[in-house]
């Protein structure tokens, strides 16, 4: 048995919710301090597993998949879902609950795995998979970085994350950030459908919407070169508020004047803040930068 495999046997009950009165299991209960907020409108649900292009044979990865509300409609589009549930409760009920539910032919296609997704090994997933995800808010940032640097990245993604973080991903420049650089280096960043809170139980107190990523064929920044780049970006972004030559110098721990010179030898006006600049133009200070 692989490890974090979870296999429910006939007759063994292993559910996350408590009994009731009746001997019957209640619900299990969303936890806060998981970011759980259970989604069942089966519209919005289609709409997300759409977004994706789901289609009969994908290998679909599903980050959190709680309820298994939204492994079901990737079950009923013939995908194989893999997916990684950090809550050990629910980890061990998923499956079979979904089986009762959909039958034991649907759920062949089903593997669940307790693991934290932030240490899950991707390189085991095959090529071309797809991430599909409700996925809980203190994630986003940290999981999109992931994804992009993993020697085997998904071909697309489309998970549902806060409303605000949705839009800083897909920023232009004037409103750029580092999260907007970090995922628009590796992906083709855009919208989808927005999710009102009021179809979660419980409403969280931000409104949602469908972040879409599609793998580019090869990152903007090559792989050898990332982690200098990132450097470079996490300094212009260290203090938002100040002009890039502050930024950078404290950030780069150099003089104003150098990174004054060092901006104007990529053409870029040290006035300027970190937000303002493109992707175009985070290269091209890389370019000059002193290896």
């Amino acid at each position: 048995m692989a490890a974090g495999m979870v296999h429910t046997k006939p007759g063994l009950l292993r559910v996350g919710g408590r009994r009731n009165h009746s001997g019957s299991m209640s619900s299990p209960k969303p936890k806060k301090e998981l970011g759980q907020h259970w989604l069942r409108d089966i519209k919005t649900l289609d709409a997300i597993v759409d977004a994706a292009q789901v289609e009969s044979g994908d290998t679909v990865l599903e980050i959190g998949p709680g309820l298994g509300t939204l492994t079901a409609r990737l079950l009923k589009r013939g995908a194989s879902v893999i997916a990684v549930e950090f809550d050990r409760a629910l980890a061990a009920s998923l499956h079979t609950s979904l089986t009762k539910q959909l039958g034991a032919d649907s759920t062949s296609k089903l593997s669940v795995i307790e693991s934290d997704i932030l240490t899950f090994d991707f390189t085991k997933l095959p090529t071309g998979y797809k991430v599909v995800a409700n996925i809980p808010y203190y994630l986003t940032s940290h999981l999109i970085r992931i994804l992009g640097e993993s020697t085997n990245s998904p071909d697309m993604a489309a998970m549902l994350v806060q409303k605000e973080v949705a839009e800083r991903v897909c920023a232009v420049p004037g409103d750029m950030s580092l999260l907007s650089v970090s995922a628009q280096i590796f992906f083709e960043t855009s919208l989808g459908i927005f999710v009102p809170a009021e179809l979660f139980t419980p409403p969280p107190k931000v409104d949602s919407q469908v972040l879409l990523l599609v793998k580019r064929h090869e990152p903007i920044v090559a792989q050898a070169q990332q982690k200098a780049f990132f450097r470079l970006v996490k300094a212009g972004f260290g203090e938002r508020r100040k002009m890039l030559r502050s930024s950078l110098s404290g950030g780069l721990r150099i003089t104003k004047p150098e990174a004054d010179a060092l901006l104007a030898s990529a053409n870029i006006n040290g006035e300027l803040r970190a937000q303002a600049l493109s992707i175009s133009d985070w290269q091209k200070l890389f370019k000059v930068l002193p290896q």
